[in-house]
């Protein structure tokens, strides 16, 4: 890299004006070099210098055929060759552009005054802000002492980076344990103040500077992965704009400043020369994308509403205040519309001039809203309204950017900035703005709103509200502002592995999460979380912490429910004393235990969603690939994709655990799935509110934010019930409309409730441990809290789980204490509830190491659905067991038919009746024939067989084949998996065949038992067949019959 001429010891050319200077496009080295070839120099030197950079020259462009001949020797195509050329080419042109760059800023900043002097007709933007503004003003002697301490400064970051940065990563994840910082040097380049502003008369306790910095320095930090051999690192770096600093409060002892305050105003522009394996950043693409993810790293840290606070005296106060201020107000921005705009749609190769599809993105610091899009519109009519946090007055804008929408880069239209400060001049603002760098104006309506810390006006401001018409989301009424500061003493994970917790803070469906804060049980936060309220009357906030990596919560902080964390209570459980209460015989949950009801989920089908799709630069229009997205009470669920259509069909379920929380919302949004980012096709909302009161929603919902769309979901709510009459009908029930899309369906909730324990072993003799428990059922956990140093620990904590076969799963608990290991397990059958009165224990438990016991009350509830469409029968005489269907519906349209005594007795014969009736001489096989109307799906269930015939002197290996007559074709064929050599095999396998009602009653099903023969040859045996006529089955029923198989002559194969 060229050195600056200023940089030497002689007197540069702006200090000797009379003597001539070079011109501007011909290098210094240019007269040496004429003097020396004048001169009588020998030959030889510079002979063989200029060979051998022939020859590497020549070698150099050799070099580039080399990939050619490689992709010719593996038999590639020349397109995998093109392909590479045009990403170095891409990858060389960013390289060249950003050392450019890096070129003419360090020259700017080495000699501002003379070539600001001297290209005074340079645009505007390229000036410093003192030749701009006249009340920004020159600071050269701060930049003199930030060069004389910018070695310091690279020593500190040095340190800083080796000593604490690189084991944060090491430790981080175990693939980067050899993480090491190589070099780290700041450069010889400090960073520059090109000016500095200050605002005078903003408030008298405190000081407010706009530094407006320009950093270009020759940056070099290298790292190095030793495990993987790999290097990368920075070499060069810009960065520029406006970091507002204030000196607050002011007071009246030294050091007269109490503490420094500094963020960014809006977004910083960064511009960084990769090197080493992150080179492969600066492929177009990837440029901009790796850019962009750096920048919301400093975003979130130093840009509004986030700040650095640096306090300079102790025991500061109001430390959380300093850090996160309230806003100084609030914005109502109504974007309209926009008038006049360019049209970028062009095709056929630009020979058709179309129109544009503009959406708009409206931003306020780091708040950033997308409006939809109007399709093939210069003139569009949004009428959307946003609600945005003003932190400083004067200094933050509001920048609107209009685009067009492509399938592959949205075209620029326009854009627009006004400063925050003329809005809390005017209070309101009402005019069409005209778009810089575009054609055309947009309409908006800006609205002063203030904050008032009383809630007298509160019903005023909700009334108002009411007449107010808002759109994507209602208008807010308050606005609540949580500073997060701290944890103490959190549990340790498995193993007394230090946690990496994170808080989750929840409203309604606005859900906000910190940063996660690794390996510590102490952790350190500070941060502030805004919330828009539209009641909060109404609103709650729900605050839970959660551990990285795990979906374990730990501490519901709801103040009076089971498990919220009062330390108070903790003091109060260790140790023993003389007056302590009697042991208690059964547990005292809260009267909110148990109470928690399943909603079951059920996304069936959309009509006429919008075409995202575009071929052939958008003259082309194809369909869309559309999944649905459901956020509910702090968990996502995403269906499957449907491809190219724009009426799917999904048919999936999803469950969730719901309380009777009031003004809960399900948030429903469509996507169209993309290679890059997926296209929006709508939203909608479901209050829950009216679903849990009555039950059951079925409706076609109609998407919000796009021009056309409906969705049909089903929400039914599965109360728990306290008896297991009714278990077997509800897994027949899942069986049946269990969709092969979706996860297999809970039959029951357990609610678990954990008091206490007693009598746990001592650590190392003498000393009580530190105990916690963890609760698991299948593949969920919950883990309660630490109690510091007792042997009789009090938990006072609730757990739920979804039960899929009650008569198969257990209840799994561990006791363990804080750094000495296991204390005790228990394992509960949930067999042993089904037995009990209300499917409920209630007792102390004893631990299995014979030393210890807990004291809890697990709780079981059948889920029984009201509205599944089916109709299953209990396979039992007792005349307590019923249907499911406690009113009489309709059932896809058939009538619904009440089985009478002697046809129920003749299912019976078939069934699992306590008197079975003898199987055949060629045994029997179990099957569900259905017909699942939702679907429109003939459903078949093939469970098992019973006493199958050996033919030779080891049992089958049987299978059972499906075929659907009268067509005997691949596509109509089913086949279960094989079981290896046995007489009673255990299939439990559903089977589909999409078809018509009609048309399924005039088929035949035919089902086979087979063996292989041999294992070299592709016969099979045919152990027995039976050929079911539809039109006779009730397939409204759903009931499992065995059927007797019968003999055939023929050999099938498979």
């Amino acid at each position: 890299m060229e050195r600056s001429p200023g940089d030497g010891s002689s007197p540069s050319p702006a200090d000797q004006p009379s003597a001539p200077s070079d011109p501007p496009d011909q290098p210094p080295a240019a007269h040496t070099k004429r003097d020396l070839s004048s001169g009588n120099q020998p030959a030889g030197p510079g002979a063989a210098g200029e060979a051998l950079a022939l020859l590497t020259s020549f070698g150099r462009r050799l070099l580039v055929l080399v990939p050619v001949y490689l992709a010719g020797a593996v038999g590639l195509s020349v397109g995998f060759v093109l392909f590479g050329l045009a990403l170095y080419l891409g990858w060389r042109r960013v390289r060249d552009e950003k050392e450019r760059s890096l070129r003419a800023a360090r020259q700017l900043l080495d000699d501002e005054e003379r070539l600001t002097a001297k290209t005074l007709y340079m645009s505007h933007r390229e000036l410093p802000a003192w030749v701009s503004f006249p009340d920004v003003e020159k600071a050269e002697w701060l930049n003199k002492i930030v060069a004389q301490v910018w070695p310091f400064l690279g020593q500190y970051m040095e340190k800083l980076l080796t000593e604490t940065v690189a084991p944060a990563v090491r430790g981080s994840n175990p693939h980067l344990q050899t993480f090491t910082f190589t070099r780290v040097e700041l450069g010889e380049k400090p960073l520059r103040i090109l000016g500095v502003k200050v605002h005078p008369g903003q408030s008298k306790e405190q000081i407010l500077l706009d530094l407006n910095i320009s950093y270009v320095g020759d940056v070099q930090i290298d790292v190095e992965v030793k495990k993987y051999f790999c290097k990368a690192g920075v070499k060069g770096m810009q960065l520029h704009g406006v970091l507002r600093v204030i000196l607050e409060p002011l007071i009246g002892n030294l050091p007269i400043v109490g503490a420094v305050s500094m963020f960014f105003i809006r977004r910083p522009t960064l511009d960084i020369n990769w090197t080493g394996m992150t080179n492969l950043l600066d492929i177009p693409g990837l440029s901009s994308l790796s850019d962009t993810m750096i920048m919301d790293s400093i975003a979130a840290f130093l840009v509004l509403p986030n700040r650095l606070l640096v306090p300079l005296v102790p025991d500061l106060q109001d430390v959380a205040q300093l850090r996160s201020p309230l806003p100084r107000g609030i914005i109502r921005i109504h974007l309209l519309a926009a008038r006049g705009l360019g049209s970028k749609d062009k095709y056929v190769k630009g020979l058709i001039e179309g129109k544009s599809d503009p959406y708009a993105l409206v931003r306020v610091g780091t708040q950033t809203f997308c409006s939809r899009v109007i399709n093939e519109d210069l003139n569009p009519q949004w009428g959307e309204t946003y609600e945005v946090m003003v932190h400083e007055v004067p200094g933050q804008e509001i920048e609107v950017e209009v685009f067009d929408k492509d399938p592959d880069k949205d075209d620029f239209l326009g854009r627009m900035k006004l400063d925050v400060g003329k809005v809390l001049q005017a209070g309101v603002l009402d005019n069409w703005f005209p778009l810089q760098g575009g054609q055309g104006q947009v309409h908006l309506r800006l609205e002063w709103l203030s904050l008032l810390p009383s809630a007298e006006k509160l019903e005023q401001v909700l009334q108002w509200n009411r007449g107010v018409s808002s759109r994507p989301e209602p208008p807010s009424a308050a606005i609540l502002v949580v500073y997060l500061d701290r944890a103490q003493d959190l549990p340790l994970k498995k193993g007394n592995k230090e946690p990496n917790p994170m808080v989750q803070l929840s409203i309604q469906d606005m859900t906000q999460e910190s940063k996660a804060v690794y390996s510590n049980n102490c952790p350190v936060w500070e941060e502030a979380f805004r919330f828009f309220l539209q009641d909060p009357r109404s609103q709650e906030l729900d605050v839970q912490i959660l551990y990285l990596d795990s979906s374990e919560v730990h501490f519901p902080t709801v103040p009076g429910t089971p498990g919220a964390w009062d330390p108070d209570s903790e003091s109060s459980q260790a140790g023993s004393s003389v007056d302590a209460p009697p042991r208690p015989c059964h547990t005292t949950p809260d009267s909110h235990f148990g109470t928690e009801n399943v909603l079951r989920i059920h996304v069936l089908e959309a009509q006429d969603l919008i075409a995202k799709d575009r071929f052939l630069g958008g003259l082309v229009k194809g369909k869309s690939d559309p999944y649905v997205k459901l956020k509910l009470a702090g968990r996502s669920f995403r269906s499957r994709v449907v491809r190219e259509d724009l009426n799917p069909r999904w048919n999936e379920v999803f469950e969730v655990i719901v309380t009777s929380i009031p003004g809960q919302e399900l948030d429903i949004e469509v996507f169209d799935k993309d290679l890059d980012k997926d296209d929006f096709l709508g939203r909608s909302k479901v209050s829950l509110t009216a679903v849990l009161n009555t039950g059951f929603f079925d409706e076609w919902l109609t998407l919000e934010d796009v021009p056309s769309g409906r969705l049909h979901l089903r929400l039914e709510r599965l109360t728990p019930r306290p008896t297991a009459a009714e278990l077997e009908e509800v897994l027949q029930v899942n069986s049946l409309i269990q969709t092969q899309k979706s996860a297999e369906l809970a039959a029951a909730l357990l609610s678990v409730y954990l008091e206490r324990a007693e009598d746990l072993p001592l650590r190392k003799g003498t000393k009580p441990p530190s105990p916690y428990a963890t609760l698991t059922v299948g593949d969920t956990s919950h883990k309660t809290k630490t109690i510091s140093q007792t042997s009789a620990p009090v938990w006072d904590e609730s757990a739920s789980f979804l039960i899929r076969k009650p008569n198969t799963e257990s209840l799994e608990l561990q006791v363990r204490g804080e750094g000495s290991g296991a204390l005790g397990s228990l394992s509960l059958p949930l067999s042993e509830l089904l037995v009990t009165d209300q499917l409920c224990l209630d007792r102390w438990f004893t631990l299995n190491n014979g030393q210890g016991q807990v004291l809890l009350r697990a709780q079981l509830g059948i889920l029984v659905s009201q509205h599944s469409g089916v109709e299953a029968h209990s396979h039992s005489y007792s005349h307590s067991s019923s249907s499911l269907s406690e009113e009489p519906e309709l059932w896809g349209g058939l009538p619904h038919i009440t089985s009478s005594a002697p046809e129920l007795r003749q299912r019976l014969t078939h069934g699992d009746s306590p008197v079975e009736a003898p199987a055949g001489p060629l045994g029997q096989v179990k099957l569900t024939v259905w017909y699942y109307s939702e679907e429109r799906k003939l459903v078949s269930i093939v469970h098992s067989c019973r006493a199958l015939r050996q033919n030779g002197r080891d049992p089958p290996d049987p299978y059972v084949s499906l075929l659907l007559l009268p067509d005997k074709n691949r596509g109509t064929k089913r086949k279960t998996s094989q079981k290896k050599r046995t007489l009673n095999p255990e299939f439990s396998e559903r089977f589909e065949w999409e078809l018509p009602l009609d048309e399924a009653l005039r088929r035949k099903l035919d089902v086979s038992v087979k063996s292989n023969s041999s294992f070299m040859s592709r016969e099979r045996e045919l152990l027995g067949k039976v050929q079911l006529d539809l039109a006779e089955i009730d397939l409204s029923q759903g009931a499992a019959q065995w059927y007797d198989l019968m003999d055939d002559k023929d050999k099938g194969s498979s």
